[in-house]
């Protein structure tokens, strides 16, 4: 099967799209994750999509339990991690079942032939073996008995158990793929030293497998030509790759050090959110304090007393867990006391689909509490992103005093772009209502003119003792009040603060063309596939076409209504069945808002969305 090559043909490429698939104990995450670092400091732009089962250890070699990882990288601008897969690597027959749709005719698949064996070929519900039927035939494959060359690689190394040698055998595969697309091992072997620096006998045995590989491929016949995918040019600055959920903490870490507060984050771990957690829990030296909560409720519950108590509060979450916040969310907004809850969304309902991504808890953000109770609620469009929005959620709660939601979802959250680092210095001031030293008539519920934020009061410091409760208050002292008239003025007063925001929230400014026929909306996630998809029409000389991204849900920025009224048709896209859509038009029903809705679990492909557009356009 292979054969020395003495002459190499290198072929350049703009961009190029890769999926890892195999068991959940493969190792596709990892592989997947090392091939992105490894292009990201190659300088390429980079957007990546993990997609992985529920079951932390669902069935080996079930349909279901096929762990995946799509990385798309470019010397041009990547904006989602693409549709077609230019390569498949595929270590089993339920990856290669599951995934085969996804390449495109023509392109190459590469399989560990020691899985396809009569029992993985049943389980993956195979009636006869693809490798030998013919119905691989519009595609280049690479065979290669991965798991026998890894265990011929590793007979004399000492230390390794029969299980850990076969688990070396993504490396044999990530080795491949660096040669095939020019990409150098030393980045994998560094993280080899630091992850195994205890346990020297590892970082012989991966760092052997990934060079047997990236050498098995230099001399297969079967690939021709490498390829090379050259730097891509990118405002001038210092990057790294970062994921959606550790840019969400971070941004968190840069509000607190601007505003001068200490962090605290009380959380109950919950899929996708849990590594915001994990991620603050690793900078006690910034003062963070991180409280893993026994459940829901206290989390958030914990956070409302840190803040009482004078820090930057949070608590994070996903759906199922946002609905049990209810209550304590309400509260927090009656006693107007600063809190950001992240909502890291994930499909629906109950339990639903905790590892797929869904905008579904858009509606249960903006209505799920009990009597008038409105809060500001904003959604991060990018992984990198994620950062800027946990400081400007940390910036509202602070200057408004009442709780933000910041709305990620899985795709971006588990996602990975490259992030240009930020000086904190150059970022924007943070003002918050503490009150050092009591002043002549001080009441708890005096307000800001500008914002009618109250005035926050620290436990304490002497002359600004008050009591807060969940139970309605006096417009000024903040006592205990029954009184009609002091109710509706206290609903309307917390209406008009969150109204009020809107002022330090930026105009909506459409992308592509600020007129014309058709206006496309989405909110959150959505934005790359949307951005890209809408490139794509342009370039075919389409120019009637526009764009319009929210970030900003409740309230809403100034100017909607005038970005609405420029075009002829609106065209709502959502992973939902129609959440925004409904909000838009529940704020503006004079416009015939049109509605295109995907709920599988899975972002929307450009295809699919090209394709729509043209149709509205027609």
């Amino acid at each position: 099967m292979a054969t020395t090559k003495t002459n190499h043909q290198q072929e350049t490429l703009e961009a190029v799209i890769i999926r890892f698939v195999g068991d959940s104990g493969d190792g596709m995450q990892l592989t997947g994750t090392q091939f992105s670092d490894t292009s990201a400091m190659f300088g390429n732009d980079i957007a990546t999509f993990p997609n992985y089962p529920a079951e932390i250890r669902a069935p080996q070699g079930s349909l279901y339990g096929v762990s995946g990882f799509q990385v798309h990288i470019g010397s041009v601008e990547i904006s989602t991690p693409g549709d077609e897969v230019d390569l498949l690597v595929a270590m089993n027959p339920a990856g290669l079942k599951t995934n085969l749709h996804a390449v495109k005719p023509g392109h190459t698949i590469i399989v560990d032939t020691d899985a396809f064996t009569k029992k993985n070929l049943e389980k993956a519900q195979y009636e006869s073996n693809p490798l030998e039927d013919g119905s691989l035939e519009n595609y280049q494959v690479i065979e290669v008995t991965m798991t026998s060359l890894t265990k011929e690689t590793l007979k004399d190394v000492e230390g390794l158990d029969n299980k850990s040698i076969t688990r070396s055998k993504n490396m044999f595969a990530l080795g491949m793929v660096y040669w095939m697309y020019d990409r150098s091992t030393d980045h994998t072997i560094d993280f080899f030293k630091k992850k195994f620096s205890s346990k020297p006998h590892l970082i012989e045995a991966n760092t052997k497998v990934l060079n047997t590989g990236y050498y098995f491929a230099e001399t297969l016949e079967l690939i021709p030509n490498s390829y090379t995918v050259a730097p891509a040019k990118m405002a001038s600055g210092t990057y790294r790759i970062i994921m959606g959920n550790t840019a969400t903490a971070w941004g968190f870490l840069a509000a607190s050090e601007k505003c001068g507060l200490d962090l605290f984050l009380g959380s109950y771990p919950i899929t996708p959110a849990s590594d915001i957690l994990h991620e603050l829990a690793k900078h006690q030296h910034f003062g963070v304090k991180t409280f893993q909560a026994e459940d829901e409720i206290a989390g958030i519950t914990s956070a409302i007393g840190a803040s009482f108590a004078g820090s930057l509060a949070l608590t994070t979450t996903s759906g199922p867990g946002l609905a049990l916040k209810g209550e304590a969310l309400g509260l927090a907004m009656m006693i107007e006391m600063p809190l950001v809850v992240v909502n890291v969304q994930r499909g629906g309902p109950s339990t639903g689909l905790p590892t797929k991504t869904e905008q579904s808890d858009l509606l249960q953000t903006l209505y799920g509490r009990n009597g008038e109770s409105p809060i500001i609620v904003i959604a991060a469009s990018t992984p990198s992103n994620c950062f800027d929005f946990a400081y400007e959620a940390s910036k509202l709660t602070l200057e408004y005093m009442t709780p933000v939601v910041l709305l990620t979802d899985g795709y971006i959250a588990n996602g990975s772009a490259p992030w240009k680092i930020k000086s904190v210095k150059d970022m924007p001031e943070i003002n918050n209502n503490i009150i050092q030293v009591a002043k002549e008539n001080w009441h708890p519920y005096d307000r800001d003119e500008k914002t009618l934020a109250r005035s926050w009061a620290l436990p304490g410091t002497p002359g600004l003792e008050h009591r807060v409760g969940g139970l309605e208050k006096d417009r000024v002292s903040g006592n205990v009040s029954y009184v009609p008239d002091n109710h509706e003025y206290m609903v309307n007063i917390r209406a008009e603060k969150i109204k009020r925001a809107q002022n330090s929230i930026p105009e909506l400014v459409p992308e592509f063309a600020d007129e014309g026929d058709l206006l496309v909306i989405g909110w959150g996630g959505t934005y790359g596939s949307l951005y890209s998809s809408i490139k794509h029409l342009r370039e075919e000389g389409i120019k009637t076409i526009g764009f319009a991204h929210f970030n900003y849900i409740n309230p809403l920025p100034k100017n909607t209504v005038e970005v609405l009224k420029r075009f002829k048709k609106i065209v709502v896209c959502e992973l939902n069945s129609g959440q925004f859509a409904k909000v838009l038009k529940l704020n503006f029903n004079d416009f015939d808002i049109l509605q295109f809705n995907k709920i599988q679990g899975l972002p929307f492909g450009n295809e699919e969305l090209v394709q729509k557009f043209k149709q509205l356009l027609k």
